[in-house]
């Protein structure tokens, strides 16, 4: 057994003890230490077989344990928990070394921490790794920032450990300075949430229109699952709706109270995308629907509203119908990677990060919870052209779009006649339709900020800031 460790892990809960044990199984000697001495000695018994482990039980013996250049990994809760870790450790590292955190953190205490650290001489790699528990024992996709200097040490290690995509890549990549790599798993998870909440509307119109029992609904993902819309998601989502409840005998999903659970990645998601200016309609109405779904006594009020009344389709039409949701499942999905990749994006632009949205594509093409057969094509297409401003200028989307926007938007009347809310779909749809607008109501919009506020306004026939006189003769005048 080595007496000094290539990398040490902190903070031993489910993750945190799974990535030590996915260090140690490729090969690596890692130093383990926790808070509670048990858990680490827990490990250390249980999975000592697996690989080289050196025990610490203080924070002396752990850093003391690590080779130069240290390489420590923090796996605690995001906020003042990591900074406690990071204030106890840091003392005791010297320059050159890393502190690497692989939680949630919010990529502006990433951006904090590192830019104090620097200044003492020791790299702060903050991490996005997704994947799980499973992902984190077995190959997780993972999205370090940092300093080129600490990647050039750390990166090699990583991607032993990552997942990797069917074309044996790795799915890692050095995301950017500083807080880059918390920001893109920051909007991995906003995409995660859209992508569910659409899933979840599909299901409820082929159960609510179609009329599909949960059990013929897991067969119809099941074979969604192995074309183009072939993903993690899919194939888990078939899994969750085949499951029979055995207490009751019924459906698994008619059992679980239909109030979703959000941990905050979703909400940050949309908040920065706010202060960039980035519209994020469908990964916002995700957030609002796991939100609205929690407001019990709101909703127990509500159930008197009017509403249509719903008639389930025959056979046949339920079958067509079917095959025009997975249109606009497939339709509103590429608007959710639309608008993700468009905050990565704006992110990198305002904070200098050179983010390179192929290399995300592709490192999500495994490993992750979004991982999707057609990270590929979207790999392809920022490849093809660094410059594309958006997925729908993609003319292989582009054109897909085009093919599904009939069944979509019958999908969307349906839906309303039927009663049925579909936030995720309709907001996707109304992005696309925004878009390709020749004109919006935006133009009202300023005339009436400058009616009531003299905000001023641009003319379409020339250059310059304009400003109407309402009252009297309503002369207008350059402003």
């Amino acid at each position: 057994m080595s007496t000094s460790a290539q990398i040490g892990v902190t903070g031993l809960a489910v993750m945190g003890r799974n990535l030590a044990r996915n260090f140690a199984r490729n090969g690596y000697t890692v130093a383990v230490h926790n808070r509670t001495a048990s858990r680490m000695k827990a490990l250390v018994e249980e999975f000592g077989n697996e690989g080289d482990f050196i025990g610490a039980e203080t924070a002396e013996e752990f850093v003391a344990a690590l080779e130069r250049p240290r390489r420590l990994v923090i796996m605690v809760k995001a906020g003042e928990p990591t900074d406690a870790v990071i204030q106890e450790f840091a003392p005791l590292l010297e320059p050159g070394d890393m502190i690497i955190d692989g939680g949630n953190a919010h990529f502006a205490d990433t951006r904090r921490r590192e830019r104090e650290l620097r200044e003492r001489g020791i790299h702060f790699v903050g991490t996005g790794i997704s994947g799980g528990e499973e992902g984190a024992l077995h190959g997780p996709s993972i999205m370090p920032g940092g300093s080129t200097e600490s990647y050039a040490s750390l990166g090699p290690m990583l991607e032993k450990i990552s997942a990797k995509a069917k074309d044996g890549a790795p799915c890692v990549t050095h995301c950017g300075p500083d807080g880059a790599g918390h920001f893109v798993k920051m909007v991995h998870n906003g995409i995660e949430y859209a992508d569910m909440q659409l899933i979840g509307e599909a299901y409820q119109l082929l159960r609510d229109v179609a009329g599909y029992s949960p059990a013929e609904i897991a067969e119809i993902f099941r074979t969604w699952n192995t074309g183009r819309l072939d993903s993690y998601l899919i194939e888990i989502t078939a899994e969750v709706l085949s499951h029979v409840d055995a207490a009751t005998g019924k459906p698994f999903v008619d059992v679980v109270v239909d109030q979703a659970e959000q941990k905050g990645t979703g909400r940050w998601t949309v908040q920065i995308a706010l202060d960039l200016g980035v519209p994020v309609s469908g990964i916002a109405e995700a957030v609002f629907a796991r939100s609205l779904s929690g407001h019990a006594k709101l909703r127990e009020a509500s159930q008197g509203l009017a509403g249509p009344n719903a008639v389930p389709l025959g056979k046949e039409e339920a079958a067509a119908f079917a095959d025009r949701v997975e249109q606009a499942l497939y339709a509103s999905k590429i608007v959710s990677y639309t608008q993700g990749f468009h905050e990565i994006a704006a992110g990198s632009e305002e904070y200098g990060w050179d983010i390179d949205l192929g290399a995300v594509a592709s490192i999500w093409r495994g490993g992750c919870i979004i991982r999707a057969a057609f990270l590929d094509r979207i790999r392809a297409a920022y490849d093809a052209r660094a410059d594309l401003p958006s997925l729908l200028s993609d003319e292989t989307f582009a054109r897909e779009i085009a093919e599904a926007q009939d069944d979509w938007r019958e999908v969307l009347i349906a839906a309303t006649r039927q009663g049925v809310p579909t936030p995720g779909f309709a907001a996707a749809l109304a992005y696309y339709d925004a878009l390709r607008a020749r004109r919006l109501p935006a133009a009202l919009t300023q005339g009436q900020r400058d009616f009531f506020g003299a905000h001023t306004y641009r003319r379409a026939d020339r250059e310059g800031s304009f400003h109407t006189l309402w009252g009297g003769d309503r002369s207008e005048v350059s402003a």
